[in-house]
């Protein structure tokens, strides 16, 4: 479990991108599965070409915000649908992550690594590996609920909720949506740049299904701790990958088959969108907001 809890903290990474898209922009962004790769490949590739480590992740980063841009421009230049755009730009990013590594899979275990000092001295695996984990995670999480708290995150925020209204009072919502898909694939090709790194290879197929992966933190974390502030938001969404990992180590404990584990996601996702929706607890909730609407405009 101390191994899934450190896996669940680098992918919260991953997970705050993706509810930058899902739920901040209200975009159904399919680049995920392509930029995580990118990032992974390009930093892998940096390092065994002998640039300094940070650079090679900054590498890996810029390479994600460049994947982005593009969904982002496809999106509102070529005004093509949302979900094409990313698709294009995944099918696309496969042949180009191909070329950045040359082959299929590239091995960093001889390499130097950011992790490889934790590694030397035996600290992963441990709680001082998780502890610095976390403190990524959350160094991640603060840079964002800052960022939308800006007058340019606000503007991001209101054209997700609704972009009409968003483009009355003047906001350029093309911009905002490139600059959404920008950071949010910039975050997920951090988080693949450090998943190569702690796993100690890039593979072209380590980014397959990861949106699911991405969804499904991001709505366990908000169906359990909820998402009435954009801090809550997003430290739920935190919070879900590690949750998230959790149960795939658990239903991997109890012996069922790792190729399933796609199968459990997608489930896993299900659940998390029905059971809430379905619970005593939420019905609860609506029927006070209800009654406290009613006596408000009663008082009134």
């Amino acid at each position: 479990m101390i191994i899934a809890l450190e896996i669940g903290l680098l992918y919260a990474v991953m997970a705050i991108g993706v509810y930058l898209t899902y739920r901040v922009l209200d975009f159904p962004d399919l680049t995920v599965d392509g930029s995580f790769t990118t990032g992974a490949a390009t930093t892998a590739v940096l390092i065994l070409g002998g640039v300094p480590i940070w650079l090679s992740v900054l590498g890996g980063l810029f390479a994600g915000v460049v994947a982005g841009i593009v969904t982002g421009v496809l999106h509102v230049w070529a005004n093509i649908n949302p979900l094409l755009a990313g698709i294009l730009t995944q099918i696309a990013l496969y042949s180009i992550n191909l070329r950045i590594m040359g082959k299929a899979n590239l091995p960093l275990l001889r390499a130097e690594t950011l992790f490889t000092p934790l590694r030397e001295n035996g600290l992963l695996g441990t709680w001082v590996s998780i502890a610095i984990f976390a403190g990524v995670a959350a160094l991640v999480g603060v840079l964002i609920y800052l960022f939308l708290g800006t007058q340019y995150g606000v503007a991001l925020r209101a054209t997700g909720d609704n972009e009409l209204m968003a483009r009355a009072q003047g906001i350029n919502t093309g911009g905002t949506k490139i600059v959404g898909l920008a950071l949010s694939n910039g975050l997920v090709a951090l988080c693949g740049s450090l998943i190569a790194q702690y796993q100690g290879f890039a593979d072209i197929s380590m980014g397959i299904g990861l949106i699911v992966a991405g969804l499904a933190s991001v709505i366990v974390g908000q169906a359990i701790f909820g998402m009435t502030a954009v801090w809550q938001a997003v430290l739920a969404a935190a919070l879900g990958s590690v949750i998230y990992r959790g149960i795939i180590q658990l239903a991997l404990n109890a012996g069922l088959n790792p190729n399933d584990m796609k199968l459990i996601s997608a489930v896993l996702v299900v659940l998390a969108l029905t059971v809430p929706k379905l619970s005593p607890l939420k019905r609860w909730r609506q029927q006070r907001i209800r009654e406290k609407a009613v006596a408000e405009g009663g008082a009134v």
